[in-house]
Formats: structure tokens, sequence, C-alpha cells
């Protein structure tokens, strides 16, 4: 019972927030509501017996992508007439994708008296041990190869995003590791009594 209705808490809170990242006006308010969605989806996800999947739903989704939302959001210059112009440019479409997800959620639904609906007792490790075993031993070379395509697509995006501007300084390492002693230090014989002359002592 008190499983049931921690359910349908979650699960109300996740539609209403899902519905407030579409409908509301302020594009900060959408990304919060949105965070608040995930949230709620990972409480499901912790019922449901997934902990691998609602930690990862909240440390990615919630500590990173939203948060980068929530910055790009606040520096960007939005024109909401231009939104609401797309909006009903788009709203048909909108909603014929909406009509055809929404009956697939209802036959899912309604089909589940057809299904099994105990969910078995597994022998062996926990299912976020489960996941680890598997991901690193029989998957390992596919998760190494993911993790190099990130890599250089970060790079691409860092290289492409690079501009070079006039009278900014920039680092250039080359340049440094030749850099010797006598081009930077030169030794200045002063006389007793007397300071360094401009340029000296460099």
């Amino acid at each position: 019972m008190v499983e049931t209705i921690f359910f349908y808490l979650f699960a109300l809170i996740t539609l209403a927030s899902g519905l407030m990242v579409v409908t509301a006006r302020n594009p900060v308010h959408s990304v919060l509501f949105l965070i608040l969605a995930f949230f709620n989806a990972a409480g499901l996800f912790v019922m449901l017996g997934a902990e691998f999947l609602a930690m990862l739903l909240v440390v990615v989704y919630v500590g990173a992508v939203a948060v980068l939302f929530l910055f790009v959001v606040m520096m960007l210059d939005i024109n909401f007439a231009e939104l609401r112009e797309g909006f009903q440019k788009y709203m048909p479409l909108g909603l014929a994708v909406g009509g055809v997800l929404l009956a697939e959620i209802f036959i899912t639904v309604f089909a589940r008296s057809s299904m099994e609906t105990t969910i078995p007792v597994m022998d062996g490790p926990h299912n976020t041990a489960a996941i680890g075993l598997v991901l690193y031993t029989d998957y390992v070379y596919l998760f190494q190869l993911a993790g190099l395509i990130l890599l250089v697509a970060m790079i691409g995006a860092i290289t492409l995003t690079l501009r070079k501007r006039e009278g900014v300084r920039r680092q250039v390492i080359a340049d440094q590791n030749a850099r010797k002693r006598a081009d930077s230090i030169s030794l200045v014989n002063v006389p007793t009594g007397q300071g360094a002359g401009p340029g000296e002592g460099k």
C-alpha cells in the first residue's frame, strides 16, 4: 500500500514537471522543472530496484546536463516572440507525435494483464555489480572505444570554437620549451651607489 502511494506520487510529480517543462514561459523555470522531473524519475527507478540507473540519472543528468542547460539558458539572449511563433508553427506535428506516444503508453498499460507481472528473484551479485561485471568484461573494448570517441568529439569541438584574436596573448608551449637562460636573464654590473637603469637587469 505504501509503495503504491509513493509510486503514484512520484509518477504524478514527474508528469506534472514534464508538462511544466514544455508549457513554462521562462526557460529557467523549464530547466528547474526538468531537474524536478529527473529527481522523481530517479525515485521511480529506486522503487523498481534499479539503484544504479537512479544514481546515473541524478549524478549525470541532474548534476551535469541539467546544470549545463541552466547556465546556457541564463547566458543566452532568447527572443521569446520567435519561440512562440515556432511553437505555434510546429504544434500540429507535436500533437501528432504526442498522440502516437500516448496511444503506445495506453496499449502497454492495458496489455499488462496478459504479461507476467511478478519479478523473478535473481541469484548472484547486486544489479550494480552485475552491470559492472558485464560492462568491464564482455564489453570493455566497446566501453573504451566510446570513451575515445567522446574524447575526439571534445577535442574537435574545442578546436572548432578556438578563435585567434589580435591583441590576445596565448601560451605557446614550444616557445617556452625552446627558451634559454640567455633569452630571459641578463647580468649587469651596477656600480656601487647607483641603481639599474631603464631596461637593465631583465
